[in-house]
């Protein structure tokens, strides 16, 4: 998943971002609301980190800008305010959950996880497709039962044409969710993760539509041989 922390201390957000990324999550980190909302306009996150006590715009009236606008992205925020009445607040607002600081990277990670199974209409811990099952807590995939070992890159290509099944998934698409702004990838690097993918897993698991992008290979490709 790509992630955007929305985060004034310095501390704080560097910690959010190195400890994300260590769950191989690709994480942006911004300390001003100005820049978060630039991000959103140029940049399709997976979710949102956001913290409601930013110094020069209050991460409330960010939420509810981006709300009011449609932006729909499944949004975290952290808070130092534990009373119940800043809680229903925050919900109604427009958040899909929400932290208590201190804020543990694990819960963090699996609260992101949650929302975001539940944008993408995924409601199971494990995504299934055919002999294929994909483990988004662990990053572990089997195929017909056996263990696939994948590096973090190859496991959030696939958790997104998992997430995305029914989509055809541009090159710019792929690449802005691979990698963070300050990350350069060359020019052939997503082809040598999709040819991993396919002779580690099946031929068929990713189909290639020239000209448009890439797509999760259908079952029927993949299950004749599988």
């Amino acid at each position: 998943m790509r992630i955007l922390i929305v985060e004034d201390d310095p501390m704080l957000g560097d910690g959010l971002q190195r400890g994300l990324k260590l769950t191989g999550h690709v994480v942006d980190w911004f300390s001003t609301a100005a820049a978060a909302d630039h991000a959103v306009g140029v940049m399709e996150y997976d979710a949102i980190v956001l913290d409601l006590g930013l110094d020069e715009d209050d991460g409330g009236t960010l939420l509810a800008r981006w709300r009011a606008s449609h932006r729909t992205t499944p949004v975290i925020v952290l808070t130092a305010r534990d009373a119940v009445e800043s809680r229903i607040d925050l919900l109604d607002t427009g958040a899909d959950d929400y932290l208590v600081k201190p804020v543990s990277i694990d819960e963090l990670a699996a609260r992101l996880r949650a929302v975001t199974r539940r944008a993408a209409g995924q409601a199971e811990p494990v995504w299934r497709h055919g002999p294929l099952e994909f483990h988004p807590a662990s990053r572990q995939a089997t195929w017909n039962g056996e263990p696939i070992e994948l590096t973090s890159r190859e496991a959030l290509l696939l958790e997104l044409l998992l997430a995305h099944p029914n989509r055809v998934l541009t090159r710019d698409f792929l690449r802005d969710k691979l990698y963070a702004w300050d990350k350069s990838a060359e020019s052939n690097t997503l082809e040598v993760h999709i040819h991993h993918l396919r002779r580690k897993l099946h031929p068929a698991i990713v189909r290639t539509l020239r000209g448009a992008g890439y797509s999760l290979g259908s079952l029927e490709a993949i299950g004749a041989d599988a």
